[in-house]
């Protein structure tokens, strides 16, 4: 993985967006690592009170959402005693001898026509008591999305960290050979499922990045020859070219007010330098002017801070300067020859990113208030970290077989998953910023 001009750039060719489609390349999730003690747990098929067939399984969405943490071991449902969906018919005795710490019961309530109410409980076996009970509504097309919800709050009582199921990513998709190959750019939620092509191509697609309200995102496209940036709303499929700069137009990441993205930009001089582009006075702001290549930047969380990767000294290395102002910038990354692909924890602490590891490219987490540098994976070519929203779990690309396949590795290294599609390669993974409700 060269540190190089090329990929600094992050171009595409021509795109043609299209409208938000299904997907047939759908990600098949894997867990290839779990150096945890899971906690054995049953999610209780939920009751039905309506007419007609249930639904929708929220119990199977919640349960295949805990497995895959690697933290949680779920109960076939072919094993359990009973499936109670109330209070009255929980039996811990019964529980304690299948080996279940934690049950999660609940019922789905039809409210007439397309709406739902949702109640769940969860209960700790070992101690005998409830530990959560919620209710909460959706209608039809949002008792997916309301699993997800589910799953963080319950996530979030065992664990004490917030979950992250309720979010979405991006990335790419290849599939077929030179010269014919496609390329889509798809958004799917976190478990793989609902996925849309947000644009596809027969050139590359590069450079996915959300807003951070998960409503947009950016991305590098090449029309007529020029590089460009557009940035696109997910919901109505609309479209805005907002940077067509002679040279280079690349990498763009949106501000944590949403209001301007990080680029890349060469002009004149045709050296990549990083600027910050007000999205609604098209106002540019340089902040480097260096002959080295200046590329990848990333806002910290408080927009204080733009981190971006440079070859200024000697090697590709992460430096920092001020958001909204020209400055000196800063060294921030020291441990090995090789740093690049900067990506920020949500609270600003940790910083991801690809690391040179004996030859091997690798995803590290840096922690930034301590200097401490912790190599995540075990590839060989790994890249484009990102990281959860919750900071736990980290999403990236690499290489299995030949093959682009993303992956994702808990914060500490421990649990990691292997997310595939069927057919093509998977590339250039961005994880969404929670969804609303």
């Amino acid at each position: 993985m060269p540190f190089s001009l090329a990929r600094a750039v992050g171009l595409g060719l021509l795109l043609f967006v299209l409208a938000a489609m299904p997907v047939r390349a759908q990600l098949v999730v894997e867990i290839t690592r779990g150096d945890v003690q899971a906690v054995p747990i049953a999610v209780v098929p939920f009751g039905w009170e309506g007419t007609g067939e249930t639904p929708f399984d929220l119990a199977g969405v919640i349960e295949a959402n805990l497995g895959r943490t690697g933290l949680f071991a779920p109960m076939a449902r072919r094993d359990m005693v009973s499936q109670p969906t109330t209070t009255a018919g929980v039996e811990y005795r019964d529980w304690r001898l299948l080996g279940t710490d934690v049950l999660i019961i609940g019922r789905l309530l039809g409210q007439g026509g397309e709406d739902f109410e949702i109640q769940f409980q969860v209960f700790d076996i070992v101690r005998g008591q409830q530990l959560m009970g919620y209710r909460m509504s959706a209608n039809r097309r949002g008792l997916r999305g309301a699993a997800h919800r589910i799953s963080d709050l319950i996530y979030e009582r065992l664990t004490g960290i917030p979950g992250a199921f309720n979010t979405r990513i991006a990335y790419v998709t290849v599939e077929g050979t030179p010269p014919n190959r496609t390329h889509r750019l798809i958004v799917a939620d976190s478990d793989g499922e609902n996925e849309a092509v947000i644009a596809e191509s027969p050139q590359p697609i590069m450079s996915p990045a959300w807003s951070p309200d998960a409503r947009r995102i950016a991305y590098v496209s090449f029309e007529g020859g020029q590089s460009a940036i557009y940035v696109q709303t997910l919901r109505t499929g609309d479209r805005q070219r907002v940077s067509a700069r002679a040279g280079i137009n690349g990498a763009p990441v949106f501000s944590p007010d949403g209001r301007r993205l990080a680029l890349v930009l060469s002009r004149e001089t045709g050296r990549p330098d990083i600027y910050t582009l007000d999205l609604t006075s098209q106002m540019l702001t340089r902040l480097t002017d260096s002959p080295s290549i200046d590329t990848e930047p990333e806002w910290s969380p408080d927009g204080r801070w733009i981190y971006f990767t440079s070859d200024r000294g000697g090697g590709p290395q992460i430096y920092r300067v001020t958001a909204d102002a020209p400055g000196r910038a800063q060294r921030v990354t020291f441990e090995g020859r090789y740093n690049a692909r900067p990506r920020l924890s949500a609270d600003g602490r940790r910083l991801a990113v690809v690391h040179n590891d004996g030859g091997n490219f690798r995803i590290a987490v840096v922690d930034l208030e301590r200097n401490t540098t912790l190599v995540l994976t075990d590839g060989s070519l790994d890249e484009s970290p990102s990281f959860a929203p919750n900071g736990a779990m980290l999403i990236y690309a690499t290489r299995d077989a030949g093959r682009g396949v993303l992956a994702t590795v808990s914060a500490d290294g421990r649990v990691r998953q292997r997310l595939r599609v069927r057919e093509g390669q998977v590339q250039e993974p961005a994880w969404s910023p929670l969804l609303g409700p």
